[in-house]
């Protein structure tokens, strides 16, 4: 398995730098998670290790090769990215749509082989899709739109895979799964993942390490329980917040520390 790891990289875009000096390391078979208010670029990082925004400054290293000095082909072949907006509003059918995720190794033109075809299958049956396959993409829910958008990049076999919010919009139930999944991969089949998560107990509940980004830069780093603080959460968040534990699990639990008034 190869692994990412970003050296002093500063992303952002032509008139603005949004972080600076970002040194991390995803470690093969475990979750990274990205925390961080609204607006403190966890969707920018994402993009730029995703190459789909230049860095300002720095490297970002995939597989000991610096990621835009490889090939765009070798680059898909190792990493898959799910944006935020998965796109999914094509005229085709979740079968047609997850075989998409074949192209980085046959190519837009080749038919695939049934070397291929088994690789599919297999996507569409972790993601529950199997029964599925023929409806099309724009006839699911939100919940089976984003299991799709995981199908595709599990029919692309990454090593390195990237998830911008992908349980936004969700309800508790489609959360849980489309997570159980996220986690299924790392830690049985040793994917390396960098997930963008809004809600800080679901991060808790998920993630081997945290990063948390605010102002710019990395405000904490490191277990759920070492980042996870009522300081440094107060300050990022600009609200007071208290951490208490959760009852079941044992991680780090997060609520409000003040009630407003209603009006």
């Amino acid at each position: 398995m190869k692994k990412l790891k970003t050296e002093e990289l500063s992303c952002g875009y032509a008139t603005r730098t949004v972080l600076e000096k970002i040194s991390l390391e995803i470690h093969e078979g475990s979750i990274l998670g990205l925390i961080g208010p609204n607006g403190s670029g966890k969707s920018t990082f994402l993009n730029t290790l995703a190459r789909m925004i230049k860095p300002v400054k720095g490297k970002i290293i995939l597989g000991g090769k610096d990621l835009w000095k490889i090939s765009s082909h070798e680059a898909a072949a190792t990493l898959a990215f799910t944006p935020q907006d998965t796109g999914n509003t094509l005229p085709l059918t979740i079968n047609q749509f997850v075989k998409l995720g074949r192209a980085p190794h046959r190519g837009w033109l080749l038919p695939l082989t049934e070397a291929d075809k088994i690789v599919v299958e297999e996507a569409l049956e972790k993601t529950g899709l199997t029964e599925l396959k023929n409806r099309y993409i724009t006839e699911l829910s939100g919940g089976e739109q984003q299991r799709a958008a995981l199908a595709r990049v599990l029919a692309q076999e990454p090593e390195v895979l990237l998830l911008d919010e992908p349980t936004s919009h969700l309800d508790i139930k489609y959360q849980t799964e489309i997570l159980e999944m996220v986690a299924d991969l790392a830690h049985n089949h040793g994917i390396s993942v960098i997930i963008s998560i809004h809600d800080l107990n679901t991060a808790a509940l998920y993630s081997d390490k945290l990063v948390l980004i605010g102002k710019g830069e990395i405000a904490a780093y490191g277990t759920p329980e070492e980042v996870l603080k009522e300081k440094i959460l107060s300050e990022i968040y600009d609200t007071p917040v208290i951490v208490n534990t959760h009852p079941l699990f044992n991680t780090p639990m997060v609520m409000p520390g003040v009630k407003r008034k209603l009006l």
